[in-house]
């Protein structure tokens, strides 16, 4: 249960006010039409969280309770980062043609690739040896925070205010990294 509900929590958090976030809200407000976006949401999602569980329960078989804790910490290090840093402005697929259902699994998936995401739930299956429920959490994490973007683009953007999320959400994580970095190497 650790690592479906760290997993659920952190990319839920990490996702939100994001690129894979604000591209949905897009492709909704293009297409207009929810449902393919959302299946194509869905399953680029579940691929990207299968590849990061994989990995993470690799490397699981590959190093000691140490350095996975450092591992974990610096993926939560760099995830706060990467929310209260300036990113660049995410690309609309305006010139894509594929329609909505694989503009979105298609776009999405590749966003997602090597996306902070992807190293906090592998870092979560790797330190916890529970990939599928890693894979599982930070799914239904991605979804949670994408889904109302879809369902509801200009009108989250206008209600929440996405920038205090990130800088808060971003703050949290390198509170929490650090202290578990500090801790793994025996200073906290």
């Amino acid at each position: 249960m650790d690592a479906f509900l760290t997993s659920l929590f952190a990319m839920a958090l990490a996702e939100f006010g994001d690129r894979p976030q604000i591209l949905c809200a897009a492709l909704a407000m293009r297409y207009g039409r929810v449902s393919p976006i959302i299946w194509g949401l869905g399953l680029a999602t579940l691929c990207n969280c299968m590849i990061s569980a994989i990995a993470g329960s690799a490397i699981n078989q590959w190093i000691s309770e140490d350095p996975l804790q450092i591992f974990y910490a610096l993926s939560l290090v760099f995830a706060g980062l990467g929310m209260v840093a300036w990113r660049r402005p995410t690309d609309l697929l305006e010139d894509w043609t594929f329609g909505p259902f694989w503009t979105s699994f298609l776009g999405l998936f590749i966003l997602q690739l090597g996306d902070k995401g992807q190293f906090i739930l592998a870092a979560t299956a790797a330190r916890t040896d529970m990939g599928v429920f890693a894979a599982a959490g930070g799914w239904l994490g991605v979804m949670i925070a994408c889904v109302p973007a879809v369902l509801l683009h200009r009108r989250l953007a206008a209600a929440i205010p996405i920038k205090a999320v990130r800088f808060v959400g971003g703050a949290a994580f390198l509170v929490i990294g650090s202290i578990l970095a500090l801790s793994a190497w025996g200073i906290f």
